[in-house]
């Protein structure tokens, strides 16, 4: 299997509520290799927020391996002798067989006990194209008539993806919608970057579609699975200087 990346973002609890991604994990799960580096957005989110570093990697400037997979990361994931864990799976469209990487990559780590979230690296193929998954955001905020309509989207449904230029708390922001033009959530921060950087450099076109819904009932930030698709022929994401590790 080859090695998989996923990066680290923190939140300022501030008033800014600003994201940072601020370490990356390489993994090579067949190999038993793990790998952990913090980026060039770990320093800056000390400078702009006081970022502190994790108590599992007090070193920014250190290179930490291990032949297990970090508890930072682990404990992100639910245990598989849980009764529920099949059900856990479903809700992610994860096989039986998933590993803990790739059940990071959908479920994005998050934790109410602290401020951090999972995302892979997105990855495009000879051609430039590129996927990715990821839950829904910000669904609950919206109004009531585009509430109903996430009741009626339906797997494999394709949607819009369009940007926010006025979003008023993070100003740039990735809507997703439906082909009726109803507005139902937003596309996880981390991509805004990659989409602006890919737009700057010429027009580029994105799809997305409807992977699974879940029951309103189990997890709120589990609703709605996207599957988001485009093309960037030149543009290479996730290579800004935050991505940059601070050890080679």
């Amino acid at each position: 299997m080859r090695t998989k990346t996923l990066f680290l973002a923190w939140q300022d609890k501030k008033p800014s509520k600003a994201w940072f991604p601020v370490g990356r994990l390489d993994a090579d799960v067949g190999s038993s290799s793990y790998r952990f580096r913090y980026i060039s957005g770990a320093e800056r989110a000390r400078e702009e927020a006081g970022f502190p570093p994790l108590i599992e990697f007090p070193d920014l400037n250190q290179d930490y391996q291990s032949s297990e997979l970090f508890p930072l990361f682990q404990n992100r994931v639910m245990n598989r002798a849980r009764p529920d864990f099949a059900d856990y799976l479903r809700r992610l469209h994860l096989p039986e067989e998933a590993n803990p990487i790739e059940i990071l990559s959908t479920n994005g780590g998050q934790r109410v006990t602290d401020a951090y979230e999972v995302f892979p690296k997105i990855e495009k193929d000879d051609s430039g194209s590129f996927s990715c998954r990821f839950f829904l955001h910000g669904w609950r905020h919206i109004h009531e008539v585009a509430k109903d309509r996430i009741d009626l989207l339906e797997q494999g449904e394709e949607l819009y993806v369009t940007l926010e230029l006025t979003n008023p708390a993070t100003k740039l922001a990735v809507q997703i919608q439906t082909t009726d033009y109803c507005m139902i959530g937003w596309a996880p921060r981390y991509l805004v970057n990659d989409l602006v950087a890919a737009m700057v450099e010429g027009p580029s076109s994105y799809g997305a579609r409807v992977v699974q819904i879940n029951p309103e009932t189990i997890l709120m930030k589990q609703r709605a699975l996207i599957e988001m698709y485009g093309c960037w022929k030149k543009h290479e994401p996730m290579s800004s200087k935050d991505f940059t590790p601070l050890v080679t």
